[in-house]
């Protein structure tokens, strides 16, 4: 659902809030560290499928057809990873997409919520002491 036009001015002000406040900790909380990985992912994938077009010419220069279906086979695959890791990559300034069902997980989700609860806690003693 998604917010209102108050509502995402309110948040607006709790992000420019939060980098004022703590903007080394605020470009933590950006996921950059995800976004790189998937950037990684994508460029390693794009460099497999490179080495499996070595192969598959390897092959048939070779005339050896198992060693051009092992290149196909690895083009195939690191095209897949390319594109799933491409698509799943957040875009700046989203929040990426936790994965669930690990314990690790749901208690880094705990962790968040809480610190989320904290901020705005803060956010509210804030407006409330300017008298908002």
């Amino acid at each position: 659902m998604p917010l209102s036009e108050h509502e995402q001015r309110m948040l607006e002000q709790m992000e420019r809030a939060l980098y004022a406040e703590d903007p080394k900790f605020a470009s933590a909380l950006e996921g950059s560290g995800l976004r790189t990985y998937t950037r990684r992912r994508v460029y390693q994938a794009v460099a497999g499928f490179l080495v499996g077009i070595a192969l598959l010419m390897a092959g048939m220069v070779a005339q050896q057809i198992w060693v051009s279906v092992v290149g196909f086979l690895v083009m195939l695959g690191c095209a897949v990873l390319a594109v799933t890791g491409w698509r799943k990559a957040p875009k700046p300034g989203e929040q990426p997409a936790g994965a669930t069902g690990s314990a690790g997980a749901r208690r880094q989700s705990r962790q968040r919520r809480s610190m989320m609860d904290r901020i705005e806690q803060r956010w509210q003693r804030r407006r409330d002491e300017q008298g908002h």
